[in-house]
C-alpha cells in the first residue's frame, strides 16, 4: 500500500533530508585520489549518530556499513574497503539515514581527481535522467511516467537505464511500496497523488543494463561504467519538493 504523509510527518522527512544532506555535501571533501572508502564510511556514520540519527544501512540485511561506495562498474551496493581511491575512478555514494523515525535517502557518483571527459558526461546525464523523471512528479500522473522519462533521456544520449534495480516509496521504512522502475511505457500504475514520498535514483550505464551480483555487490555484466543519482522526493499540490536537496531552486527544472 502506497502511504500519504501527512503534514507533520513531512516535516520529519525533512528533517531527516536536510541532515543527509550535509552528509553528502561534506563527503565530497574527502574524495581524492589516495582516499579509502572505508575512511568516507567513518565520515559518514560518524556524522549520522552525532547528529542523533541512526544509518539505515547498518546492518540491514547484514549489510557491514553505514555508506555504500559503488566505483566504476559497480551500480550499487559497493562494500567500503581499504584499497584507495585511484585518479580518474568514478565513485557512487549512497547513504541513508532515519531520524525521529523518518527516512531518507540519497546518492551521488563524482570523479576522483580528473576524470575524462565521457565519464564526466555520463555522470551529467544521469543527474539530468533524475530531473526529467521528477519533472512528471505531479498529483494525476501515472507512476510509470517518472520511468519512461528517465529511460527516454538516457537512451536519446546513448545509455542505458539500468532494469534489474528500481527506485521506491519511503517513510518511516527505507523501501516501501511503490516500486520505482527507471524504464518502461508511460500512463501505466497508480496515479500519483500529493503526500507520496518517493526515492528516485536513475542509475544509469554506459553499455548494456545486465547486471550480476556477488554477495552485495551488483555490477555490469559488461563492465561498463554507471552512474547513479538518487534523491527522496515529496510529491505535493504543485512543483514536487526535493526532501534530500534543501532549498533547490529548480525542482524538476531540466523536464521543463
Amino acid at each position: 500500500m502506497i502511504s500519504i504523509k501527512n503534514d507533520a510527518q513531512i516535516e520529519k522527512m525533512r528533517a531527516a533530508g536536510r541532515l543527509l544532506h550535509s552528509v553528502l555535501e561534506e563527503l565530497r571533501r574527502y574524495v581524492k585520489p589516495g582516499a579509502t572508502t572505508s575512511f568516507l564510511n567513518g565520515i559518514a556514520h560518524r556524522m549520522i549518530t552525532d547528529a542523533g540519527a541512526k544509518p539505515s544501512f547498518l546492518g540491514y540485511e547484514g549489510f557491514p556499513a553505514s555508506l555504500c561506495t559503488s566505483v566504476n562498474d559497480v551500480v550499487v551496493h559497493g562494500i567500503p574497503n581499504d584499497e584507495p581511491l585511484v585518479e580518474g575512478d568514478i565513485l557512487g555514494l549512497d547513504c541513508g539515514l532515519v531520524l525521529d523515525g523518518w527516512q531518507a535517502d540519497s546518492a551521488y557518483t563524482m570523479g576522483v581527481g580528473v576524470i575524462s571527459a565521457e565519464h564526466k558526461r555520463l555522470i551529467d546525464v544521469t543527474e539530468e535522467c533524475f530531473w526529467k523523471g521528477v519533472s512528471q512528479m505531479k498529483p494525476g500522473r501515472r507512476l510509470s511516467d517518472i520511468g519512461a522519462s528517465v529511460q527516454a533521456w538516457a537512451e536519446s544520449n546513448g545509455y542505458q537505464p539500468i532494469r534489474a534495480l528500481c527506485g521506491h516509496g519511503i517513510g518511516r521504512e527505507m523501501h516501501e511500496d511503490p516500486e520505482v522502475p527507471n524504464y518502461g511505457k508511460p500512463g501505466r500504475g497508480p496515479r500519483l497523488a500529493a503526500g507520496m514520498t518517493l526515492a528516485i535514483e536513475p542509475m544509469i550505464a554506459m553499455g548494456g543494463y545486465e547486471v550480476d551480483t556477488e554477495g552485495w555487490r551488483v555490477a555490469t555484466r559488461d563492465h561498463s561504467w554507471v552512474s547513479h543519482y538518487e534523491h527522496t522526493v515529496l510529491i505535493t499540490r504543485g512543483e514536487p519538493e526535493i526532501l534530500t536537496l534543501p532549498d533547490a531552486a529548480r525542482a524538476a527544472e531540466a523536464g521543463r
